[in-house]
This record gives structure tokens, sequence and C-alpha cells, in this order.
């Protein structure tokens, strides 16, 4: 990413919280504008009929969202509609159900539909998806294939993806469906692909910071990364089913709260936060061990009198609280 003015993405891995606290989805509408929020959901890979837009039109507005509306083009003449591909204009944020990835890459990809998400987000408006809607945001997309631990030839197929993540290619249900195979059969076959998998009610949020996309995870589950740069593997002569050498991957799994610099490819660690009050106890509590000390390094003091003198200590920082 190159200009500041683009807005965050936010990938999910499937299966977020519809009920409970729905950590994930409240970031996203608090990204979207909250109370000022116009959300477009585009259901484009469901095979659900009209209750998939008003079931995340419920939740959002749930969250405070103040106008969602469904935009469902369902072929590549419609994806083309100048009437539909206008209503995005009118989005402050963006969202993409789950469904099948690679009808969501036919329909949408290279249309004037495809074109206004990638517009929409250069100009600020967030832009998230579930499963397939998180797949699709990445420069190369998982199309189909099987789970399984160890990478396959042919395990799986890529598409190509909108690119509002460059140089990645995003695989969800990570965890929950076994899909590190198919994600590390990716990353051997083109090492120049940063693979990431993400776990279900998880999200990966991508902002860019001073030139770099940042990615912080958020949610239940962990986000799985495969950084192949400098892998060894036989994917180019590997016949038809046959397990892979993949020697040299760097891996990361990062629980919610981790920091991840993308353009770098390194994990950001964070000075931890203290609040106010926890660092005025602790300040406290300090200077309260320092005199103790003191009084023991001095040895001339009983017992009952460093008792008697700890104890008016502490009524006369009662008498401050």
């Amino acid at each position: 990413m190159s200009s500041s003015n683009r807005g965050p993405l936010l990938a999910i891995g499937g299966a977020e919280d519809k009920l409970g606290r729905r950590a994930v989805l409240s970031e996203f509408v608090a990204l979207a504008g909250g109370p000022r929020a116009r959300i477009a959901v585009v259901p484009t890979a469901s095979s659900l009929g009209p209750e998939i837009v008003e079931l995340y039109e419920a939740l959002f507005r749930k969250l405070g969202a103040a106008e969602v509306f469904g935009l469902r083009p369902e072929t590549r003449e419609q994806a083309a509609d100048p009437t539909l591909v206008a209503r995005l204009e009118e989005a402050t944020g963006i969202f993409m159900t789950g469904g099948n990835q690679l009808k969501l890459s036919a329909i949408v990809n290279g249309t004037p539909f495809g074109d206004a998400i990638v517009a929409a987000h250069e100009r600020g408006v967030a832009v998230a998806g579930t499963s397939a809607g998180a797949s699709i945001q990445s420069s190369h997309m998982v199309a189909f294939g099987s789970g399984g631990a160890t990478p396959k030839q042919r395990m799986t197929q890529l598409a190509a993806g909108l690119g509002l993540i460059r140089d990645v290619v995003i695989d969800q249900h990570f965890g929950q469906r076994n899909r590190y195979g198919r994600l590390l059969m990716l990353v051997a076959q083109s090492p120049g692909l940063l693979g990431i998998g993400i776990d279900e009610d998880t999200g990966a949020l991508v902002t860019e910071v001073a030139g770099h996309e940042i990615l912080r995870v958020l949610g239940r589950g962990v986000v799985t990364i495969f950084d192949g740069r400098n892998v060894v593997s036989n994917a180019h002569e590997a016949r038809r089913t046959a397990p892979l050498l993949a020697s040299g991957v760097v891996l990361h799994v990062l629980p919610a709260g981790s920091v991840f610099d993308l353009t770098d490819k390194v994990l950001i660690t964070e000075a931890p936060v203290v609040n106010a009050s926890e660092a005025e106890e602790l300040a406290v509590a300090g200077q309260d061990l320092k005199r103790l000390a003191r009084d023991i390094a001095a040895g001339d003091v009983s017992p009952s009198v460093l008792r008697r003198r700890m104890a008016r200590q502490h009524s006369e920082g009662d008498l401050h609280d």
C-alpha cells in the first residue's frame, strides 16, 4: 500500500460469533463509522436467499449501524449494472459474505462492481468479508480444495482475488477444517506469496501505518502465517497427488492481540500498557518495599517496632485514598 487514504480491511475466517459478544463484527461496524455506518452487504457467494442479507442487516443494526442494504450481482452482466455499482459509492463499509469462493471470483473480478469495491477501499471505506469474502480480498485466492495436514501436489487451486492485500493468499476455516496442507502447498509452489490462514470467529485486521501493511489479530482463534521466501521444495517436479517437500518455511501462529508487519514479514512486539491507576499503585508499593528494605538493612529495629511502623504507614495511606 502506498496511500494512507486506503480504508481498513478485515478478513474473517468464517463462523463469526453472531449471538454472544460479537467482537469481530462489532469491530467492523466501528471501522465503518459506528452510528453513521452505511453498510453494503454483498452475498454473491452465498447459496442462501434474501435471508442472508436480513441476517446481517439485523446484526449490524443491533451493533449500531445507521443503514444496511444488500447488493447481489448474480452474473457478470449484473456486476456491470451502473445502478448497482453506483450504490457502492454510498457505503462507508462493504461486507462480503461466505459461500462459494469460485462463484464470487468468477462474478465479481474484472467487472465494474469489483472495480468499485477496490475504488471504495482506495478512498477509505472499510471492507470486510467472511470465509469466501475473506479469501477474495487477497491478490490470489483459494478456489477450492481438500483439507489435510500434509501438503500434496494438486491439493487445491488458485483463482484471482481483488488484490486489496497484495502478494498474499488467504485461506479460512483454517484450524477447524485442517487446511494446513493446502496452504503449505500454495506457498511451496509460489514462494513469493505469504500464506495467511484464519481460524473461525477470528479476524485479520489490516491497516496501513507509515507505508507498511500491519495485521492485527481479533477474535477467538489464531491467524497462521507461512513465509516461504527461503523454502526448498520439489513442487516443480512432484507428480499427481504426491506429498511435497517444503523445508525452510517460517511459521507464525498469532493469537488475538498479536501484531504482524506484512511488508517486512516480521512480528511486532509492543510494550505492555499499564493504566494510570495501576501505575500509581505500583509506585506506592515500590516505595513501601524500599522503606522496608531500608529498615531491615539498618538492623537496629525490633520486629514489634517494624510492625507498628508499617501499620502506621498503611493507615496514613488509607487517609490519602
